[in-house]
């Protein structure tokens, strides 16, 4: 019965391809979020590698974000949200150094807040 090992897997890219550009971004902050949280986890239980990993992959995910700003019609608001980015990129980086779970709940917290936001919009 192997066929359904990647039910999950279908699933999430349905989704993805379904989505509509806002909810791809939430669907964005939902990844980083999950990894932040990941790493928290790890972090707490002194697992250095998977820590780092997580980190990397909501990095990864941040830079998705920033790719995504269209400064041409999003004004402001494009410039403040990559300064914002750019912002967490640098905080996950402290935090991929620190290694302390507190650390990485700061940027998961602003994530959830900024997630929060684009669902209510």
């Amino acid at each position: 019965m192997g066929y359904n090992r990647n039910i999950p897997d279908v699933y999430k890219q349905n989704q993805i391809l379904n989505a509509t550009p806002k909810k791809l971004v939430i669907l964005l902050y939902e990844g980083a979020i999950k990894n932040l949280k990941l790493a928290e986890l790890s972090a707490a239980e002194k697992k250095i590698e998977a820590t780092g990993n997580a980190l990397i992959k909501a990095q990864d995910i941040i830079r998705e974000l920033m790719s995504t700003l269209d400064f041409e019609n999003g004004g402001e608001v494009a410039g403040n949200l990559n300064q914002l980015y750019d912002y967490l990129m640098t905080e996950i980086i402290k935090a991929n150094i620190s290694k302390q779970p507190e650390d990485i709940a700061r940027s998961r917290v602003m994530l959830e807040e900024l997630r929060d936001t684009w669902i209510e919009v």
